[in-house]
């Protein structure tokens, strides 16, 4: 198929997106950030930074963060770096030059660390660590599922031991290993230490790593000590990073599209500088992922179709301007249960990810603004991905597949319902999904108005109620027990 030749949406000229670089400069320089860590702070006055250790504040040189930016893209061009791939919270980065595309091959991610799950029997509450055995297994059987977090988040688990633990739930589940939300510095060597144990080693598991977390800016412009300690606590491992922040239009960005991409890219730039001030041989990358204040919820709207366009612009922008393919948010929904809007905003928010050029997209399975996780809806976004993959792919024009010996086999006025032509292929050109269907009215369950989601409770019941082989060896299982123990001594809540 030729989905190489599949032009993504644009939505930013050149001359736009070199406006949104130098405005993002224009911020670092003039206004800059609040940075609440001493150590974060002596790394960026070393590297060039005008820092005022009292206040706290950082303004960063243009030359400087030019100079970051241009290391980012050789490092990006450079084949023999590694890692290649990473998939994160939401998606997947790919840290080398691709180019900017229409991908097939999209990749879906589940996760999230949801704190509520909306159940089977359609009651909504705190997940629990059952909760997070059962959707790790869904996640890992749903064959559009290429990474998954944490769909939830054990709630009985106490908050300080919450990534550890999890880690721990996740690599025994699913190979689809995704990344770890974490919240404290000192969590970090633990969950890599899980990585370390599934990879065989630290070097093997820097160079493909797993169960990476990130840090996230807090807009406007401010980087707590909570985040810095996270994301210092990666790059002194080794391990891939990017400063990741939520810009919210209207809250705590200006109500415009360009406003809210100058904001969040000064902030992830920032971000970038401080990683190679630490390590200048880290692998790293920008990310931020805008949206808009909800003025009836007070809400950062994650599916509202003001947001597509903005989302759209960012993929273009830190995948065609700066040179790092990466997905973004999709199959997102700020509906509380499954209904006509969550399949409206679903299908939408998958489906631009990916003609905007987004190598991935998630995280699955949510609803209510991305804090509750429902395994039938899991079920569901599995197959509207898989609509989306097919509504994208491209299709060959050759001498084969114009067909000119059927239609002139067929003749005026003929058919080819029974014709090898069609017996071979239709296959392979239709969907033909268990899911959605095709019926006459009043034919087959054609008037049952909860249909789909019957269906996707049936198979949540059916894939949970299968086996599941071992993911890892007894000695594997025993090691990371180990390091769960040992966090829950040293670390305090």
């Amino acid at each position: 198929m030729k989905t190489s030749s599949i032009e993504p949406i644009r939505y930013l000229s050149r001359d736009e997106m070199d406006a949104l670089h130098k405005s993002a400069l224009r911020i670092l320089a003039g206004t800059g950030m609040w940075i609440d860590h001493l150590k974060a702070l002596e790394y960026l006055r070393q590297a060039g930074c005008h820092v005022d250790m009292d206040r706290r504040t950082v303004k960063f040189p243009p030359e400087v963060v030019e100079a970051a930016v241009a290391r980012m893209r050789r490092n990006f061009q450079d084949p023999d770096r590694w890692p290649k791939r990473m998939s994160v919270r939401y998606s997947q980065v790919r840290f080398d030059a691709q180019p900017f595309r229409v991908h097939e091959d999209f990749t879906v991610s589940a996760g999230g660390f949801c704190c509520f799950i909306w159940d089977m029997e359609g009651q909504r509450r705190y997940a629990t660590l059952k909760d997070v055995h059962e959707s790790l297994k869904l996640a890992d059987r749903l064959d559009e599922i290429a990474y998954t977090g944490l769909p939830c988040s054990a709630q009985d688990v106490p908050p300080h031991l919450r990534p550890v633990v999890m880690a721990a739930e996740l690599v025994k589940a699913t190979r689809k290993y995704g990344g770890i939300e974490t919240f404290r510095g000192e969590q970090v060597r633990y969950v890599a230490r899980i990585g370390e144990i599934v990879a065989g080693n630290r070097e093997a598991h820097r160079r493909d790593p797993i169960l990476v977390g990130y840090a996230e800016a807090r807009s406007p412009l401010c980087l707590d000590a909570a985040m810095a300690d996270v994301m210092l606590a990666h790059l002194e491992l080794g391990l891939p990073q990017s400063l990741d922040t939520m810009p919210n239009g209207g809250a705590t960005a200006p109500m415009s599209a360009a406003g809210v991409l100058a904001l969040g890219l000064a902030e992830s730039l920032g971000g970038l500088v401080l990683g190679y001030a630490v390590d200048p041989d880290a692998t790293l990358t920008i990310d931020l992922t805008p949206g808009y204040c909800d003025m009836r919820s007070m809400h950062f709207g994650y599916a509202g179709p003001e947001r597509m366009p903005l989302l759209a612009a960012r993929v273009q922008l830190v995948s065609e301007y700066y040179g790092c393919p990466s997905g973004i948010h999709g199959g997102k929904t700020d509906a509380c249960i499954p209904g006509i809007q969550v399949g409206v905003e679903k299908a939408m928010s998958m489906c631009m990810a990916v003609m905007a050029g987004a190598i991935g997209f998630g995280t699955v399975g949510h609803l209510e603004n991305a804090v509750t996780f429902s395994p039938v809806q899991l079920v569901i976004d599995n197959e509207i991905a898989r609509y989306v993959r097919r509504a994208v792919r491209g299709f060959d024009v050759n001498e084969e597949t114009l067909a000119l010996n059927v239609i002139e086999e067929v003749g005026p006025n003929g058919h080819t319902y029974d014709h090898d032509h069609t017996v071979q292929n239709f296959r392979k050109v239709e969907l033909l999904s268990p899911f959605f269907d095709s019926w006459t009215w009043g034919g087959g369950d054609s008037l049952d108005r909860e249909r789909f989601e019957k269906r996707a409770a049936a198979k949540v019941r059916e894939l949970l109620a299968t086996e599941t082989p071992p993911v890892l060896s007894a000695e594997q299982e025993a090691a990371i027990d180990e390091i769960v123990k040992e966090a829950t001594m040293d670390l305090k809540a």
